[in-house]
């Protein structure tokens, strides 16, 4: 599937609102889907948990906008490349800063390779969001308090 087709845009918006309007006035722990096909005469219905169809949603959010969607397990185990890729930084910058005993992050080492758990790399990067966030929170502060005279 084309991500930049206008029909799959249009479809993906379409149904990220729906899902989530139904789920605003229906705040319940599952719902139930009908799956239509034209070949069949009666839609089959299926009972899907919410916090599925709120993963769904996030998923339509990203296509509508273009971005493709990748679902890893957060148990899953990662290259210091794709951890690298996933923080947007270099594989030596991952290596020499972010991964133990230097990092925070820590990894397992299968024969010579270093493995990342995502779960592990999740936590590092909700905690280097959180830290810039505050740190640009208190430059603004700083800003603020110094007056337009300072």
């Amino acid at each position: 599937m084309a991500l930049d087709d206008e029909e799959t845009l249009a479809a993906s918006d379409r149904a990220a609102g729906m899902l989530a309007d139904y789920l605003r006035r229906h705040p319940t722990p599952t719902a139930r889907v009908e799956l239509v096909d034209d070949d069949s005469p009666a839609p089959t219905t299926i009972e899907v948990p919410s916090q599925a169809l709120r993963l769904f949603i996030e998923i339509l959010d990203h296509l509508k906008d273009g971005i493709g969607v990748t679902v890893v397990p957060s148990n899953a185990d990662l290259t210091t490349q794709q951890a690298a890729d996933l923080v947007g930084v270099s594989r030596p910058y991952l290596i020499d800063k972010i991964l133990e005993p230097v990092g925070p992050v820590p990894f397992r080492t299968v024969g010579r390779h270093r493995r990342i758990r995502f779960s592990d790399l999740q936590a590092y990067m909700r905690t280097a969001t959180q830290e810039r966030k505050r740190a640009s929170d208190r430059v603004t502060e700083i800003g603020l308090s110094a007056g337009p005279d300072d």
